[in-house]
């Protein structure tokens, strides 16, 4: 896979001949420095922008050939997004907050407000299920965020620096709990700039300079995410 912008006249090559796959229950870390690319990659798994090219498999399915009314359905069914900044809506509860990629999906009042509410028990917030984001720490809105990543069972969580707006003792909670949905079976792909984070992973795989390398220095070529569950880049 390869992307290419243009800045300033100039072009700028953010991805260049990566290549990787992940495998269903992987738990695999992406690590590396601002304007390394990881944002570039970050967009490309997120089927947030396509690569220029190569290919993309999410379950088998070629995303680089999908339309964006696809991309849009890929995003809020097989993909749960976990932010650095939460982005929670602050008039929606957190149990609203949760909810909204059901609304999306066109689930009945019940069953989302049910599915939403399991979500937050899942990562210890069922009583603060009412509350406002204003009225939450920033651990406890990170958990909202995750709960809502969960809530549609998605076949992958991506977290791109979600520990990245809180202090250490809440960030090992947040990671804690990510290594718990691990145990438990989840695929997550972790983007950060930590290495010590990273090392919580399964899997690490540095980028750097638009290329991904694993170990011992080895250039890893992007082709997908496979049948039997994620991706191939």
């Amino acid at each position: 896979m390869n992307k290419s912008y243009s800045l300033g006249g100039e072009i700028v090559h953010a991805l260049q001949d990566v290549s990787l796959s992940v495998q269903q229950g992987d738990f695999v870390a992406v690590v590396g420095p601002s304007g390394s690319g990881k944002s570039t990659f970050m967009n490309m798994i997120g089927c947030l922008d396509r690569p220029d090219t190569g290919s993309y498999l999410l379950d088998g399915g070629e995303v680089k050939k999908m339309n964006d009314s696809q991309l849009a359905q890929i995003r809020n069914e097989k993909i749960g997004f976990i932010f650095q900044n939460f982005n929670l809506l602050g008039k929606l509860t957190a149990v609203e907050n949760v909810e909204l990629p059901l609304t999306y999906r066109g689930i009945p009042t019940k069953l989302r407000k049910e599915m939403a509410l399991q979500s937050l028990k899942k990562v210890g917030l069922l009583d603060r299920s009412h509350h406002l984001p204003n009225q939450l720490s920033g651990g406890q809105q990170q958990r909202v965020a995750i709960a809502r990543a969960l809530v549609g069972n998605p076949p992958i969580l991506l977290a791109d620096e979600p520990t990245g707006a809180l202090d250490s003792k809440t960030s090992e909670e947040i990671l804690s709990l990510m290594k718990q949905l691990h145990r438990q079976r989840h695929t997550i792909i972790l983007i950060t700039h930590d290495n010590e984070m990273a090392k919580e992973a399964s899997r690490v795989v540095h980028i750097k300079d638009g290329q991904l390398y694993e170990k011992r220095g080895e250039t890893l070529g992007v082709d997908a995410i496979n049948q039997n569950g994620i991706a191939q880049y």
